[in-house]
């Protein structure tokens, strides 16, 4: 009894046992079909996006009927959907872009606040040239300059360029009615000239208009300065010029200048006469250049402002009466300046300058007048302690026989002490000590009338500049 049950029951097992093999079968077979299907349809899918991905290698821009070769017009998709990438540039837009790609405009803004330790009457430095007010918050000048220059290697042999000016500043270069006329036309007009690189030899570069004057060693703008307050030979020396000048490349080393000008700080000259510089600019080395100049006039004006006498209509301050014999003397200016940078960080500098001047040419009729002479220079050093902190100093002596820089015969001296911190490009903290002095009483007191032999001023100038101007400016 009991062997047949368990007979029974293993049979019963075996029939449990397979029917779950076949079970077992059927899913596998199911599975297989469904993954066969599965890669069946993905081959189909990747030929078809491999069809796509050739007609789309082999589909290229065409150039629409008529249009130039900066016109393209791709042909609609097969499914009808329209590509809007047509893009058109005409000869005028491609003028247009390649002027502003080659012009900048650039800013900048130069503060500061000076103390005097004379405490003078009306808070008043004198013979400085910029750094004029004492215990108060000043501009000096706020600039815009609009370049384009020349650049015969890209056929752009016309250029310009006009800085406009606005401050204190303003005031030293156009203030002084005895050299121009009427300086509050051209008050805010720093420099304007055009330029054309004539293609003779190396490329002769002529500019027409008023600029800049290069006699001497130091410029306008602060931030291309080793100090921040200007040097006495700065203020004594022409600011700028009117007239013609021409730069004349010998080599990559050496060039020649000439000018003819109508006088020193003179848009509207005052006699006939025209002024000539003659000079080079020399780089023996590629740490050295070396500047020198000769410069001819005659300052002494022709002619002096009169009340109208006639019925006809003249601008105001354009009627003038003739002086009767004119002053004739000449100006002779000497002026040379190196610049030496034996290292990356450091930077030497000396100028010297003679200045003679004579009322009258000759002796002629009794009008003989004894020469004035200025004479003297300027030593500088800077060093670059780090990217962002910089030490320098000058020292100065400009002898002034005759009073033709400070109105009395004596001789001046300065030192100046500059610290420079740069935080970032484009701003640019400097803290100064300077102290000037002579063997004259030449400099204002707390006492109306009074003149003392030194003035010590301490300086915090703030400069900005903005724009793509590179280089000094």
């Amino acid at each position: 009894m009991r062997g047949s049950i368990a007979c029974t029951f293993i049979m019963f097992v075996s029939v449990l046992f397979a029917h779950a093999q076949q079970e077992r079968s059927a899913a596998g077979s199911a599975a297989t079909e469904t993954l066969a299907r599965r890669v069946q349809e993905l081959e189909i899918q990747v030929a078809e996006l491999r069809q796509i991905v050739q007609q789309l290698q082999s589909r290229k821009p065409e150039m629409a009927p008529g249009a130039s070769p900066m016109t393209f017009t791709d042909r609609s998709t097969e499914s009808g959907s329209q590509d809007l990438s047509e893009v058109a540039l005409s000869s005028e837009d491609r003028r247009t872009l390649a002027f502003l790609k080659a012009t900048s405009i650039s800013l900048a803004l130069d503060t500061y606040y000076a103390y005097n330790f004379n405490h003078p009457v009306g808070r008043v430095d004198v013979l400085r040239a910029y750094d004029v007010l004492s215990n108060e918050f000043s501009l000096n000048q706020a600039s815009v300059i609009f370049d384009h220059p020349t650049n015969a290697s890209e056929g752009r042999r016309w250029g310009g360029r006009l800085d406009l000016q606005f401050g204190q500043a303003t005031d030293t270069l156009q203030g002084n009615p005895s050299n121009e006329p009427r300086p509050q036309i051209y008050r805010n007009i720093f420099q304007a000239y055009g330029t054309y690189v004539a293609p003779l030899g190396k490329g002769i570069t002529i500019d027409f208009g008023k600029w800049g004057s290069s006699i001497g060693i130091e410029g306008n703008y602060t931030k291309d300065q080793i100090n921040y307050s200007r040097a006495l030979w700065f203020d004594f020396l022409p600011f700028y010029h009117m007239g013609i000048r021409a730069s004349i490349p010998v080599s990559d080393r050496l060039s020649f200048n000439y000018w003819v000008v109508n006088g020193t700080n003179q848009v509207e000259a005052t006699n006939g006469f025209k002024d000539e510089l003659f000079g080079f600019t020399a780089k023996p080395k590629k740490t050295v250049t070396w500047t020198m100049n000769y410069y001819l006039g005659q300052e002494h004006p022709d002619r002096q402002l009169a009340p109208p006498t006639s019925p006809i209509a003249v601008q105001p301050g354009l009627s003038f009466q003739a002086i009767r014999p004119a002053p004739d003397g000449r100006t002779h200016i000497f002026d040379s300046y190196a610049t030496w940078q034996p290292t990356a960080k450091l930077t030497l500098a000396l100028e010297g300058d003679y200045f003679i001047a004579r009322l009258w040419k000759d002796a002629a009729f009794g009008r003989s007048s004894a020469p004035s002479h200025v004479d003297g220079g300027a030593a500088y050093l800077q060093y670059q302690l780090t990217r962002k902190i910089a030490l320098a100093t000058r020292a100065e002596y400009l002898s002034d026989r005759g009073g033709l820089f400070s109105g009395l015969t004596q001789a001046l001296k300065e030192n100046t002490v500059t610290f420079d911190y740069k935080p970032v490009d484009g701003f640019l903290m400097r803290y100064e000590w300077r102290r000037d002095f002579s063997n004259e009483p030449s400099f204002l007191s707390d006492v109306q009338g009074a003149l003392n032999k030194q003035q010590n001023t301490a300086t915090v100038g703030l400069i900005w500049w903005w724009g793509r101007k590179q280089g000094s400016w």
